[in-house]
């Protein structure tokens, strides 16, 4: 039976795993920012998103499929960097 401690230390974030959630999580919430606008077109949520997606120019079929690229290459950009730190840590502590 390992004890909590040896648990801790054997924790390890597995970065495939991370990265497809947090791609995922990304894509998806890219999704509703845009059916939102798409709802909403007064509120215009599209300028927050603009600014952090290079490329992404209004609400067309173009630019939401890019969008969607770009967030799950954001998600596993976010996972190549804090999983490591994560593991690196984790073990040490």
């Amino acid at each position: 039976m390992t004890t909590a401690t040896e648990e801790h230390r054997n924790a390890r974030i597995p970065l495939q795993a991370l990265g497809w959630s947090l791609g995922i999580f990304f894509a998806i919430t890219f999704t509703i920012c845009v059916l939102f606008d798409l709802a909403f077109p007064s509120q215009e949520m599209s300028r927050l998103w603009m600014q952090l997606l290079p490329w992404v120019d209004g609400i067309s079929i173009g630019s939401y499929l890019l969008g969607i690229a770009e967030t799950l290459l954001y998600g596993w950009f976010v996972a190549l960097i804090f999983g490591p730190l994560f593991n690196f840590f984790a073990e040490r502590s």
